[in-house]
């Protein structure tokens, strides 16, 4: 049973943005801060990266555990809620299926691609590790 109103629900889900999660933006600021330069949410390119490297042909994802359904099983951030699983568990395995086609569309146009998750960008020197060896190679 949901606790809020319909009306308080639907406020705090407009809440809810597509870009420039407090994710994306520490992504971003780490990336620029190692040198790079890249281009956001490149619309011609299936899925809208969150990051673009045009000349490197690269493309990275910064994606929330809940709302993409990060794999790892460690994941606390990827719980399933408590009720509505009828609604919640097709919407969140679309969302999945949806990044998993934008991912292989990507590489057969000749990209490589980065999913970054939530859960990891703690630990900023093993992102920064990440990041460089992603797109130095």
């Amino acid at each position: 049973m949901d606790t809020l109103t319909p009306q308080q629900r639907s406020e705090r889900m407009s809440r809810v943005k597509s870009s420039g999660s407090r994710a994306e933006r520490l992504v971003r600021s780490t990336v620029h801060r190692l040198g790079y330069r890249f281009r956001l949410h490149a619309k011609k390119l299936p899925g809208t990266p969150d990051l673009v490297f045009p000349v490197r042909r690269k493309a990275i994802f910064v994606h929330g555990c809940f709302w993409h359904r990060h794999p790892d099983p460690d994941c606390r951030l990827a719980r399933l809620p408590k009720s509505r699983h009828e609604f919640w568990l097709p919407k969140l395995e679309g969302n999945r299926a949806r990044d998993l086609r934008n991912l292989a569309a990507l590489e057969s146009m000749g990209w490589r691609t980065l999913e970054l998750w939530e859960c990891k960008l703690h630990d900023l020197p093993s992102l920064e590790n990440e990041i460089r060896t992603f797109l130095d190679s």
